[in-house]
């Protein structure tokens, strides 16, 4: 079987749908993982990381409602980017790219003296990352239509 026919037996995906259910069930996984008491560990973690070692004190912590914006908005923002990008190179290079940045936040936040407080967005970015590679390669999302090329002087 050629790379042809492989593209063609895949079925078409809906970037919207798509969107739409991956963020939400991100922030469902974010919310679960917060009433367990999962996130407060992993932030612990961070916050230990970030501090070298030891849990530092810090004087001051995000508001609450900035932690659950950030986790809103890259849980459908990472989705919506990945599935609008071209080639299965790109989105991992997108995903593993907005994972670090995010993970960059907890030594500045702590330099500042803020908790480093980035569980959620981390965990959030995670899942949908994860959830739209695997979406991306079971579907032929819009942007991987092959691109026609205007007729060439030959032709006419």
């Amino acid at each position: 079987m050629n790379k042809g026919t492989i593209n063609q037996a895949r079925n078409s995906g809906n970037v919207t749908i798509a969107v739409a259910a991956i963020g939400s069930l991100s922030i469902l996984l974010v919310a679960g993982l917060a009433l367990l008491g999962l996130l407060d560990r992993v932030n612990l973690l961070i916050s230990s990381m970030a501090s070298q070692g030891k849990a530092g004190e810090f004087p001051k912590s995000l508001p609450g409602w900035a932690e659950w914006l950030f986790v809103i908005l890259l849980a459908f923002g990472i989705s919506f980017a990945i599935l609008g990008v071209a080639g299965t190179w790109r989105r991992v290079m997108l995903w593993l790219t907005a994972l670090v940045l995010i993970a960059g936040w907890a030594p500045v936040l702590a330099l500042a003296a803020h908790a480093p407080d980035i569980g959620g967005p981390w965990v959030a970015t995670l899942w949908s990352g994860v959830c739209a590679l695997v979406y991306a390669g079971n579907h032929r999302m819009p942007c991987d239509a092959p691109s026609k090329k205007p007729p060439s002087d030959e032709a006419r």
